[in-house]
């Protein structure tokens, strides 16, 4: 993907997946892998705020019956696996999310763009500053 393609799914996995785990069933034959091209930062910070906007409405009005209940992925009608709610929460959104973030770091760092804050400090900011 190149730097707005890897933005701009970084910005929409919340609430991508967080429309995902409100199925009972998907077929992954049914997704679109080709990434989209942005064209602007403002389409980019639109798609986030409209992506945290659409999970946080998800994560608010889940119970945890519902967390509990299944999501089945199928590919062409064979499962490729079932999955509680709640761990395709954890693990495709959060890991997922983590995993694209990480990789739109090297980007930034390959471009000598000083990061942003992840996990604290990065070696790009002053700490006597």
């Amino acid at each position: 993907m190149s730097l707005g393609q890897l933005a701009l799914h970084v910005a929409s996995i919340p609430g991508d997946l967080a429309r995902l785990a409100q199925l009972d069933e998907f077929d992954a034959e049914q997704a679109n892998f080709e990434p989209a091209n942005p064209n602007s930062v403002k389409e980019l910070l639109t798609a986030l705020d409209a992506s945290l906007g659409a999970a946080e409405e998800y994560l608010h009005r889940i119970n945890d019956t519902t967390a509990a209940g299944v999501l089945r992925l199928t590919l062409r009608g064979k499962e490729v696996f079932t999955t509680p709610r709640s761990g395709l929460l954890r693990s495709r959104i959060l890991n997922h999310w983590y995993h694209h973030r990480g990789q739109l770091s090297v980007y930034l760092r390959l471009l000598d763009v000083p990061l942003p804050l992840i996990y604290g400090r990065s070696a790009d900011q002053n700490p006597f500053a």
